[in-house]
């Protein structure tokens, strides 16, 4: 698989193929529907998060073709990121100051290369360019009857809580592990 790199000024070039993908997955495989899941409103998501400084993605290619993508942003000191969590945390867990967390804000494998490890080396390939300590992810629990979530207490991710940031969206599990694991996966 080939893995490009892009920041928030690479994005118009790809935003179409992001948004094909994310509809393809999130619509057709997972049905999920509503208008928090719609590509317009995923569409405004997108464009809020590249807007932010340091915003960057990843996107695999496999014989030229997109498998996937993956993108986040470092909280900033004044994110709203922990606001919604249930329990609130601690205020030294949730003190941001756009160097110490970065948000994995979406990962989206397309039907074909699920389960062949794509998810985890867009992943890895992400993160081995931030500079921060430590990463955390949103995840709805019950996505794949449960799976989602195992697979990232596998790739080393606690939770932390629940979370509903939007009125109409999921209940989310918060997630979160060091940016450099302490046991890193066996090298394949």
């Amino acid at each position: 698989m080939e893995f490009r790199h892009l920041d928030a000024a690479g994005l118009e070039a790809v935003r179409h193929l992001v948004l094909a993908v994310h509809t393809e997955v999130r619509h057709q495989d997972f049905g999920m529907t509503g208008d928090f899941h719609s590509g317009a409103r995923f569409d405004l998501r997108l464009s809020a998060y590249a807007a932010r400084p340091g915003w960057a993605a990843v996107i695999g290619y496999d014989d030229g073709e997109p498998a996937g993508f993956c993108f986040g942003i470092p909280l900033a000191a004044d994110t709203r990121w922990w606001r919604s969590m249930n329990p609130p945390l601690p205020a030294g867990l949730v003190r941001e100051d756009g160097h110490r967390t970065v948000a994995l804000n979406e990962i989206v494998v397309r039907k074909r290369w699920r389960g062949t490890g794509a998810a985890r080396r867009l992943h890895d390939t992400w993160l081995a360019r931030r500079t921060e300590e430590r990463v955390t992810l949103l995840v709805d629990p019950g996505a794949g009857g449960g799976r989602v979530k195992t697979v990232y207490e596998s790739w080393g991710y606690r939770t932390l809580g629940e979370q509903q940031p939007f009125p109409d969206s999921p209940r989310f599990t918060a997630m979160i592990r060091p940016v450099t694991p302490e046991h890193p996966p066996p090298s394949s």
